[in-house]
């Protein structure tokens, strides 16, 4: 997992509340568990307007012209901006999977389900919550100018942009989960840093009780 340190990006408004796991990334779709490929399927039912299936060639496939993602202007973005309660539904870790791999490296709500959140932590993608007047005054800018940019600092927990009338807003977050993002540690990575540890452990073990081992 790559660390998260700041990133500067361009801003997808997706003006929806109460987004399951099944919209962000379709049912049909999780027999695969390689972590990479789905961003091609991210919002599949509201991105295409015929029904996909694992395979097929999304390139001949008949998009939704209306649809967000699909506009010309938020090519390329990788900060998502939605209304509450994103994430809610089954707690499916494709769904984090999807985001990254279509390149969406920020979500920004004023609420998360609770195990989407930890899911975007694990993976490497920054889930901020921030008030709902703040996220009205994001929806505002993107909607006044034409590929709209923020910052992230994930040290300083602050989103700003660069207009005249400047967007600064803190944010809150866990401290551990920050250290874990911004060293870029998973579960797995985290158990790892304690290596040394773990194999010490084993080998004392074995010696100490040698009728437990196995064959």
């Amino acid at each position: 997992m790559e660390p998260f340190n700041e990133h500067k990006g361009l801003v997808i408004p997706l003006d929806r509340a109460n987004v399951d796991t099944d919209a962000i990334i379709p049912k049909q779709f999780l027999k695969s568990i390689k972590k990479s490929g789905f961003g091609p399927n991210l919002f599949d039912e509201w991105r295409y307007l015929d029904h996909g299936e694992p395979g097929m060639d999304n390139s001949k496939r008949k998009i939704n012209p209306d649809f967000i993602l699909n506009l010309p202007r938020y090519k390329n973005g990788s900060i998502l901006v939605a209304r509450e309660n994103f994430g809610c539904g089954s707690s499916r870790e494709h769904a984090p999977w999807a985001l990254l791999d279509f390149g969406i490296k920020v979500v920004i709500a004023p609420s998360f389900a609770d195990i989407f959140y930890g899911n975007c932590f694990k993976n490497g993608i920054l889930p901020i919550v921030l008030d709902k007047s703040i996220v009205d005054e994001i929806f505002i800018r993107v909607d006044e100018n034409i590929r709209y940019q923020i910052t992230v600092n994930l040290r300083s927990q602050r989103i700003y942009d660069e207009h005249k009338e400047s967007l600064d807003k803190y944010f809150e977050i866990d401290s551990f989960k920050k250290s874990c993002l911004m060293e870029g540690l998973d579960d797995i990575g985290l158990t790892l840093k304690n290596k040394t540890e773990i194999q010490n452990f084993e080998k004392n073990y074995q010696e100490n009780f040698p009728w437990l081992k196995g064959e």
